[in-house]
């Protein structure tokens, strides 16, 4: 089971958890981001391509059903304006045992960050700008590399 979803609406994490643990799985790992306010951020706004975000999303998923034994993967993100502590990604993963679960949780978000096309601003008083993805987030991704 895939489960991928990008839209503006809340992430309720604990209706998306109680679909993976709905699984026959041993084990779910998930993880949670919410927007931060480092540096006075009040609003971060993230755009997508349609269609096209869902199936890189989708195809990172795929990856990682493929990669690991795995009964589920989820990612869930939220796009359009958010502000400090609103979640903005949810993702988990099931499968037999946790070092599967774990380990595809972890690869979910790091491919995240560099593979699907999204576009964030953040907007500190009057000053808005684009933000790049970080170097740290190219080696993350990285270390999964075959």
């Amino acid at each position: 089971m895939i489960r991928i979803v990008v839209d503006t609406m809340p992430i309720d994490a604990s209706v998306e958890l109680a679909l993976v643990e709905a699984l026959p799985a041993g084990a779910v790992a998930t993880f949670t981001g919410l927007v931060r306010a480092d540096d006075g951020v009040a609003t971060l706004t993230l755009e997508h391509y349609p269609g096209a975000t869902e199936a890189a999303l989708r195809a990172v998923a795929q990856r990682a059903m493929s990669r690991w034994s795995l009964l589920g993967a989820t990612i869930i993100h939220r796009v359009g304006p958010m502000h400090p502590g609103d979640r903005i990604v949810f993702m988990a993963a099931a499968a037999p045992h946790r070092g599967d679960a774990l380990a595809a949780c972890a690869y979910l978000i790091d491919r995240l960050k560099t593979d699907a096309p999204f576009w964030k601003q953040e907007t500190r008083g009057a000053d808005a700008r684009w933000v790049e993805a970080r170097d740290s987030d190219h080696a993350a991704a990285a270390r999964w590399n075959d």
